[in-house]
């Protein structure tokens, strides 16, 4: 393992030189701040309320890698002082699906930092979120010694087609896709990382009915007091050392863990889905976007008799999907 980590490393070291700083003002990070790093490609529609949600959640400052952005996603962010930019054009699927360029910006900028790895579709909720800050949980994950921390991806949809609801800039997501399955879920361990593996949601039920050990991973460890000599191997599904992937109870008890709310299902997705068709650089030759098409074509709807409407963290940890763990 220790072998396969310093592979990482330096794969993310060269992959870095594909990357062009376009803005950079990672000279105002200062220690104790929380980092937030992602790879973005024309999500500028999404942008003022991603930023908007994570700043006022308390993250001090967003590095992005924009991966050939085409809808002046630069001029949006062009000026604010929490925000640092490196541009590429190169493959996304080469580098590892974006994960080698993260890891080469965390590996310079995000040591001894709690940082967070999300993509601009997802909203990272954690116990008590709606009345502490991210530095509330980080200092708790400091003082229990704790170096990771899980969130299961939450599939969000709205109730009715797709299409059927105009997603505006600014607006926040859950107001279209506020709806998720709470239930089908299955977990397995991978023995390999010592990860969990968890699959099932909207995405499995619709896409996936026939084949649902090809269904997206929904496990995810989103947060991380970084070190220069982590380094994350599957998207933030898997991490080396092993050991940070241990985000819950082997022998009984729950540990604390929280959500990534995915609202990847809005208007603008069945356009988004056939152009990564097209495009091929998502795992497994684009299959999963594939099977999006194809599906969205005969019912793009995902809302059933089994939904539920999503109301707070709350809500989702008497379901199961999050516990808040020994934190009080």
């Amino acid at each position: 393992m220790r072998l396969r980590r310093k592979r990482r490393l330096l794969r993310a070291m060269r992959k870095s030189q594909q990357l062009r700083t376009v803005q950079d003002h990672t000279s105002h990070i200062r220690e104790g701040d929380v980092l937030l790093v992602s790879t973005v490609r024309d999500e500028a529609v999404r942008m003022p309320y991603f930023l908007q949600y994570y700043r006022n959640l308390g993250v001090d400052h967003f590095l992005f890698v924009d991966n050939d952005s085409a809808d002046g996603f630069m001029d949006l962010v062009a000026g604010q002082r929490d925000v640092s930019v490196w541009y590429t054009s190169a493959s996304y699927k080469s580098a590892n699906f974006g994960v080698d360029w993260m890891n080469a910006l965390k590996r310079r900028y995000a040591h001894g930092h709690w940082t967070l790895v999300v993509d601009p579709d997802e909203f990272f909720i954690y116990p008590f979120c709606d009345t502490r800050p991210i530095n509330a949980l980080t200092d708790w994950l400091d003082n229990s010694s704790i170096r990771s921390f899980s969130a299961m991806l939450l599939d969000m949809y709205p109730k009715g087609r797709l299409d059927e609801f105009s997603y505006q800039p600014g607006q926040d997501p859950l107001e279209i896709a506020s709806w998720f399955d709470a239930g089908n879920y299955t977990i397995s361990k991978n023995r390999e990382y010592g990860n969990l593996w968890i699959q099932g949601g909207p995405r499995a039920r619709a896409f996936f009915a026939d084949e649902p050990y090809r269904a997206p991973a929904l496990n995810k460890i989103p947060l991380v007091k970084w070190d220069r000599h982590y380094a994350y191997v599957s998207s933030t599904h898997t991490l080396l050392p092993r050991g940070l992937n241990l985000v819950y109870e082997e022998w009984g008890g729950e540990k604390a863990s929280g959500i990534l709310l995915h609202t990847k299902f809005l208007d603008t997705f069945a356009h988004k889905a056939g152009e990564e068709m097209v495009r091929k650089q998502h795992y497994a030759g684009s299959y999963e976007y594939s099977a999006y098409v194809t599906h969205l074509k005969d019912n793009p709807n995902f809302w059933c008799k089994w939904s539920e409407k999503y109301i707070n963290w709350r809500q989702l940890e008497i379901l199961g999907l999050m516990s808040k763990g020994n934190w009080a």
